[in-house]
């Protein structure tokens, strides 16, 4: 009996994860698993369904076409595979998270987004062909604008409820060189930082941003804007760069060392140290698209309690001010995040639980404590005010009417398609169980 639990480290008592090749998974209708960085509980079997499909052995790169750069994977290849295969010939994936420990399946499922949804959208958009396990044991393709384009559309966001996926047809980009110009500016308040991220966007098809989410009042939400692009390759070093080495934290730290008064500390040196306004370089694209994984199960720097981490869009209908009136509830709720990004976000895709939508992203890393129910339960409520959602790959807390509230328009056409393809709702996380109310 192995114990899992999403990348927050939230326990699930009695769960038990089998290992095996989807190709050969023939028997029942069980959830779907890939590399568990989803950080909630959507990857986690409820209660009554002990069992829990691991999608990491159906690992196969099973075709590439040069020509038209569409890549055919199998679901448990993982973003890692495909950058150490395939950036050293001039390939890189269209749209990639903040780490590249996802598998294809879990791309898909989760319709992941990176810093570059303002100009190339989620993995969804590029995503051609989906070969699929119903949970009635039939295997179905389906195409974002042919064959089963309903369950297409169902599947990419709608975290692993709709089937088994199979194989993935994504389609690759093709870049110049395997190094990043990288741009950083300092900013001094969330005003200032929201200004500048619009103007980057318009830049740079690559933004994002760290800030300091505990100052009050002027200050609140100062930081660092962080652009870039693929580097022109008569500028980039002319060696392929060399793995990033990797350190793996060893033990559980203790829960005073992400209080409230380590993190203020830690913001205001991050915030400082970063003396001159602007400034520019080439960097290692690992460096830059995923800094948290150079540190192995940087989770644990949560403690046994575990960490959620909170993260929403905000439309820009809402306001330029909608960013402060959410961070003022962390800070007078005494909410410590030592990890707070905003991103910028493009029009929302035909996904029908898709997270992302014309505005703003915040995500804030929060550690458990007795009152963090109470905390998310504030946010949601001031989310719902501005018209925004959460991403349900990272939740772990909401409560069902609040997600019912913030997706009243989408709802009711992800739960017909669900309907149509597992009517009996076999396939159930204890995510579905809490948010759908599925049956246990």
């Amino acid at each position: 009996m192995e114990m899992i639990s999403g990348w927050g480290r939230i326990g699930a008592p009695g769960t038990q994860k089998v290992s095996e090749d989807l190709e050969r998974l023939t028997e029942g209708a069980v959830l779907c698993r890939g590399l568990g960085r989803s950080y909630g509980d959507s990857a986690i079997p409820p209660s009554g369904a002990p069992q829990v499909a691991t999608t990491v052995l159906a690992d196969r790169l099973l075709g590439f076409d040069p020509a038209t750069r569409v890549l055919r994977a199998e679901a448990g290849v993982s973003i890692e595979q495909l950058n150490r295969r395939l950036l050293p010939l001039g390939y890189f994936v269209p749209v990639t998270p903040g780490t590249q420990f996802v598998t294809m399946g879990g791309a898909v499922a989760a319709d992941v987004h990176g810093k570059n949804h303002h100009v190339a959208g989620c993995f969804g958009d590029h995503v051609r062909r989906l070969k699929m396990r119903l949970a009635d044991g039939r295997i179905v393709h389906a195409e974002p604008d042919g064959e089963n384009a309903d369950l297409f559309w169902a599947t990419v966001g709608g975290m692993g409820l709709t089937g088994h996926i199979l194989e993935v047809d994504v389609e690759m980009s093709a870049v110049p060189s395997p190094w990043i110009a990288q741009e950083t500016t300092r900013v001094d308040d969330i005003d200032a930082y929201i200004d500048a991220l619009k103007d980057g966007a318009g830049r740079f098809p690559f933004t994002v941003g760290w800030i300091d989410c505990l100052s009050r009042g002027k200050s609140i939400g100062r930081g660092t804007l962080i652009a870039g692009d693929w580097a022109d390759p008569n500028l980039a070093p002319k060696r392929y760069p060399s793995p990033k080495p990797r350190i793996t934290m060893p033990v559980d730290l203790p829960s005073f060392v992400l209080g409230r008064a380590s993190v203020q500390t830690f913001n205001f040196l991050n915030y400082w140290r970063h003396l001159p306004r602007t400034m520019k370089g080439i960097v290692h694209w690992e460096t830059f698209f995923y800094p948290l994984d150079m540190i192995r199960e940087w989770n644990r720097m949560y403690g046994k309690r575990g960490f959620t981490q909170y993260q929403c869009v905000l439309p820009d209908a809402a306001g330029r001010g909608a960013a402060r009136r959410v961070l003022e509830i962390l800070t007078e709720r005494g909410g410590a995040s030592f990890l707070c990004v905003i991103k910028d976000c493009g029009p929302q895709n035909r996904g029908l639980l898709s997270f992302p939508m014309r505005g703003i992203s915040i995500a804030l890393d929060i550690a458990v404590r007795d009152d963090t129910q109470a905390l998310i339960d504030a946010l949601n409520e001031k989310v719902i005010d501005e018209g925004g959602r959460i991403y349900l790959a990272k939740d772990h807390f909401t409560r069902p009417e609040h997600f019912r509230e913030m997706e009243k328009q989408r709802l009711p056409a992800f739960m017909e398609a669900r309907a149509k393809w597992d009517p009996k709702r076999r396939i159930r996380s204890a995510q579905s169980v809490r948010l759908f109310g599925d049956p246990a």
